[in-house]
């Protein structure tokens, strides 16, 4: 028996039982148990009869000695079993000198748990029978026979440092997919080998390899799930090689994290996998990492991003008998063919909280060139280390690691002016960066610069070929934050609203009272309002017109005074009235004349009815607790440029409801807008943990990453944003197929609408600074980008539509989710025509276009603006110009123009509207955007044709009420009131207001229907008490109907109101004077 060697620490494995055993002779057979691990045979156990009921009692305890330092290490534990060998000793036969045994079955021990800190365990392992066995093979409803195995250590062989700061890497080769047709069973036979190198903390890196893949020819798919297998070869029993409780599960493409994830290759994947020939593997490597090796790993993919995955086929051959094998190193070097490799972005791994990455990844030939500058790798796994490899790949050898490569031939021979070219730019210093280090000698490489070198490796892009692989650590590299640490965190730079308000007194307490009680009676109001005529308004929705209207305030008037209700209306906000009295005017005296009580009582009446204005009309006041409100107050004053006010509205509504998304995203960007960048940290990433599906939500976290330099996480939130956007639009697209007819979108095959769906443009992968190139960035860079930017990125992108690139690309970044935004050489741009998907402005409304935006990006600049957020807008206007399924469409210079709208800039508005109509000339947005340019510059002849096309077409555009506002101001000011009143009244039925109302009788009040007009004007008073113009027009109304102290009183809070416009107060002074009445001052 063969021991190993070394002075560590023992790992006893005892076992002790087995259970349901049979034998090739007889009930009761004689067996043993052989312990083998690492190659190694441990020893045996002492012969033991089983008894009838199949049971036999072994209690044998073998061991091997770990040592850290050389020998068997972590590394051998985590993917190495012990294998445990039962065999049966068959009774002698005459003239039988030695026993006979047969091999009945083997059972594997995974030690997997030694790596998790614990020092014992005790585990039932299956006996998985070997070909011929009479143990019954594993299947459900039959009793299994197993064994009782027992491991265990003095200590535990990780340390608390290692077990809180190390990990577990597993790597899962799954299949590679439609490989060449070249690829027959017959013939010679190949072992098809893939290999990559895991970053560890010592001077190499650690290799693994996957041997002795199965070529099959297609004809149906894997199934799935389907356990994964240790990469040993040799396993005598084949239900042995199956890794217990680890099994390959599939999904969807689309959740994947690799290439080949499109809708548009949901077709090739389902031919590929079903009918193409495939070679299949399903094994799993296991690789432990030190603290150490943790952070080489970490710092090597924010380093490398993409790591090479190489994978060739060499032809299998048989050891010599009785002699040890000789090779030619000539020949070695020829065996080695079709050498591919594919490039892994490992980047997803250094996202929070991401611990496994599971894709589809081209192959594409190796070059050294292509290699080095995708990975900036300059050793070959396979073709330098030759050698070893063929040595290895006898039939039945043993899939182990490679120990030390060894460099091959093509490494001594004289350099090629290419060889020499590359060693110029490769200077000792950028050898040793932190990425996946050259492992051979100091010698360059020889460089092969042309797809010709590797006219075999060409093969896989001609086939498509391409594998599928997982990568899967124990815990992330980068811990998220957990959602209960977030809301604590924002809870404590917000407190939540306390629910009941502060009390009060005095004075302030009468008019709190007084508000109180006018709340009180208008919901008595309405509830009888509700009681009369409810089923009627229900009846007749938005079709009541204004004659039913006035007839229902008629009899609700009449109700009210004739039930008594109107009387007790008017006790009940006695008292109220009287504590104003008191306590606001400190009157507690009889007045002395009854001048002096008419004063009194007007100043009282004024103030009494402005009380009740506040109570009934203003949002805030009447609902303090409605976070609706906040918001709109908060995009106010940020179309004023006021941060600190909208901070502070955002912060209330929050307080109203801290897991409300909008608020948490505008505070969020206003932390940002006002430098704080921790809080808005906490703001973005709360939301994303509140609604993981929410676009905007990600889109705004990866603007804040990239201010704050974060390559890696900015790529992650960008990448998690897309997913969700795409989502929606395949469901979506779900959802009208349903509508309209049969759903071709089907797990067999199918296409969808074509969307590419890479929204942050395609890199080059090794460069993660574009973006930054083109931006200033950093915790003092501003948020906003020049305009000046704007129009070079522009032309840039115009230049560059020339630059193609091609559909059988071999750069694999072209299939990648970079984490560059910008690029330095512009991909495929979309069609023209593609802008006119994208026809909805700024945010949809209920009559306007409404589109699914194409980007995130664009779905954020929606939100913005809709916020007004327009110091945040040119930073996402930069990515949504330069990413593929974005660039400058309709929409997006509209948004533009907007944007130089709000800062009066109209020449640069009046630019971009050009652009926006050349690629979509019937687009009702753009000439109602072009009709308030016009408006706003003072040329109301030009807004009022613009302004006439667009409530012309069939379509509205987004913001129809401003256009029938302007539209009907521009009608009034021509004198063209019967224009005007039809406009305004489609005003008032679309979205009433107190302008809309105010129009309407303006107009009526010109046409000289004074009862519609006076109609009209009480709608807009109710609406705001405090619009002077509405007072003015109701006292010329007043006048005009000779109604004198309706007329002083509209009078009188015209003049209170400050009114502005001189013409109109001079036409109130000169109808006062033709009728004799209406100013108190005369």
């Amino acid at each position: 028996m063969e021991q190993v060697s070394s002075t560590g620490r023992p790992v006893q494995i005892t076992v002790t039982d087995g259970y349901d055993l049979k034998g090739f002779k007889g009930d009761t057979p004689v067996t043993f148990i052989r312990a083998e691990f690492n190659q190694v045979v441990l020893g045996d156990s002492a012969k033991v009869t089983v008894s009838p009921e199949g049971t036999a009692k072994y209690n044998f305890t073998s061991s091997f000695e770990y040592s850290p330092e050389g020998g068997i290490t972590l590394d051998d534990l985590a993917h190495k079993p012990v294998f445990l060998t039962m065999t049966e000793v068959l009774p002698k036969e005459k003239k039988q000198k030695d026993e006979k045994t047969l091999i009945l079955g083997q059972a594997v021990v995974d030690l997997l748990p030694l790596l998790e800190g614990e020092s014992s365990f005790e585990t039932m392992v299956p006996l998985h029978p070997v070909p011929g066995s009479p143990l019954e093979p594993l299947r459900s409803g039959v009793k299994q026979c197993s064994l009782e195995v027992k491991v265990f250590v003095a200590e535990p062989l990780l340390t608390t440092a290692q077990i809180l700061g190390g990990n577990l890497l597993k790597v899962t080769l799954e299949a590679a997919y439609s490989v060449p047709e070249s690829f027959v069973p017959v013939g010679p036979m190949q072992n098809y080998m893939v290999g990559l190198q895991v970053p560890s903390a010592g001077e190499k890196d650690y290799p693994i390899l996957f041997k002795n893949g199965t070529l099959k020819l297609g004809g149906e798919r894997e199934p799935v799930p389907r356990p994964k297998k240790w990469p040993i070869a040799n396993i005598l029993a084949p239900g042995a090689n199956y890794i217990p409780d680890s099994f390959i599960v599939g999904g969807p493409y689309e959740e994947e994290e690799g290439e080949l994830n499109r809708p548009e290759d949901k077709e090739f994947r389902n031919q590929a996998e079903s009918i193409k020939k495939r070679i299949i593997w399903d094994l799993e490597s296991r690789c432990y990492l030190d603290p150490p090796a943790v952070v080489s790993l970490q710092k090597r993919i924010a380093d490398c991003r993409f790591w090479p995955v190489e994978i060739t086929r060499v032809p299998l051959t048989t050891a010599p008998k009785g002699k040890a094998a000789k090779f030619d190193k000539a020949d070695d070097e020829g065996q080695l063919s079709f050498h591919g490799v594919a490039y892994v972005n490992m980047v997803p791994l250094l996202y929070p909280g991401v611990k496994r990455i599971r894709g589809a990844f081209h192959i594409y030939p190796y070059l050294d060139s292509t290699v080095y500058e995708k990975t900036k790798c300059l050793f070959s796994l396979f073709r330098d280390t030759g050698h070893l490899l063929t040595q290895n790949n006898k039939i039945g050898g043993f899939n182990s690691p490679l120990s030390k490569p060894i460099v091959s031939k093509n490494l001594k021979e004289e350099k090629t002016v290419k060889e020499k070219e590359l060693e110029g730019r490769l200077r000792p210093g950028d050898l040793q960066a932190p990425s996946i280090k050259s492992q051979s000698s100091d010698t360059p490489l020889e460089v092969e610069p042309s797809p010709s070198h590797n006219p075999e490796g060409q093969q896989y892009i001609e086939a498509g070929t391409y594998i599928v692989l997982e990568i899967q650590l124990d815990r992330a590299l980068v811990p998220k934050r957990m959602p209960e640490e977030l809301a604590k965190r924002v809870k404590e730079m917000i407190p939540p609203r306390p629910p009941l308000t502060r009390r009060t007194g005095g004075a302030q307490k009468a008019v709190s009272d007084y508000h109180m009680q006018i709340k009180n009676i208008s919901r008595a109001i309405l509830d009888e309002y509700h009681r009369m005529f409810g089923k009627q308004v229900a009846k007749l929705g938005s079709n009541m017109d204004s004659e039913t209207v006035e007839e229902q305030k008629c009899l609700l008037s009449y109700e009210l005074n004739c039930s008594g209700k109107y009387f007790a209306f008017k006790e009940q906000l006695k008292h109220a009235v009287v504590k104003i009295v008191r306590e606001k005017y400190l009157k507690t005296t009889p007045f002395e004349s009854q001048e002096e009580l008419q004063t009194f009582i007007s100043e009282l009446y004024v103030f009494l009815v402005d009380q009740m204005h506040v109570a009934l009309n203003q949002r805030l006041v009447r609902e303090p607790q409605n976070l609706e409100h906040w918001l709109d107050y908060g995009a106010f004053c940020l179309l004023t440029e006021d941060n600190i006010k909208a901070q502070e509205c955002f912060r209330k509504a929050l307080s109203l409801n801290q897991n409300h998304i909008q608020s948490l995203l505008l505070c969020g960007v206003l932390a940002v807008l006002m430098e704080k960048y921790e809080q808005a940290e906490i703001f973005f990433e709360d939301a994303t943990c509140l609604e993981p599906t929410n676009v905007v939500a990600w889109t705004l976290l990866g603007l804040y990453y990239e201010i704050q330099n974060n390559d890696i996480r900015m790529e992650m939130a960008f990448h998690e944003g897309f997913k969700q956007l795409q989502a929606r639009m395949l469901q979506a697209q779900v959802i009208k197929q349903r509508s309209t007819g049969p759903f071709e979108y089907i797990e067999e095959g199918g296409k969808v609408e074509e969307h590419s769906l890479g929204p942050w443009g395609i890199t080059n992968g090794s460069s993660a600074t574009a973006m930054k190139a083109e931006t200033p960035a950093g915790p003092g860079a501003p948020t906003s980008i020049p305009d000046d930017f704007l129009e070079e990125s522009s032309k840039l992108l115009s230049d560059s539509q020339e630059h193609i690139l091609p559909a059988q690309s071999q750069d694999p970044t072209v299939c990648q989710k970079p984490s560059n935004i910008l690029l330095k050489e512009i991909p495929v741009k979309k069609e023209i025509s593609k802008c006119q998907d994208s026809s909805t402005f700024l945010h949809p409304s209920p009559h306007g276009v409404s589109q699914t935006p194409a980007t995130i990006f664009m779905e954020t600049i929606r939100f913005l603006m809709k916020v007004n957020a327009v110091q945040y807008v040119h930073r996402v206007l930069a990515h949504e110009l330069l990413c593929p399924q974005g660039g400058p469409s309709c929409e997006y210079y509209l948004v533009l123009a907007q944007t130089h709208l709000l800062k009066k800039d109209f020449a640069k508005a009046e630019e971009y509207l050009q652009h926006a109509a050349q690629m979509d000339y019937l687009n009702p947005n753009v000439w109602g955007v072009k009709g308030h340019l016009y408006f706003l510059s003072g040329n109301h002849a030009e807004a009022k044709a613009c302004y006439e096309r667009t409530i012309s077409f069939v379509v509205d555009a987004s913001e129809m009420h401003f256009i029938f506002l302007r539209l009907g101001h521009i009608y009034l000011e021509e004198k063209e009131y019967e224009k005007a009143k039809k406009t305004y009244m489609q005003a008032c039925k679309r979205s009433p207001s107190c302008l809309t109302w105010l129009g309407l009788g303006i107009a009526c009040y010109r046409l000289e229907e004074l009862t519609e007009a006076e109609d009209a004007l009480s709608e807009a008073n109710a609406l705001n008490n405090y619009n002077a113009e509405v007072w003015a027009y109701l006292a010329l109304v007043s006048l005009k109907a000779g109604r004198q102290v309706e007329a002083e009183q509209a009078y009188k809070y015209t003049m209170k109101l400050k009114l502005k416009d001189k013409a109109l107060l001079a036409e109130i002074h000169m109808v006062q004077e033709a009728v004799g009445f209406g100013n108190p001052s005369f």
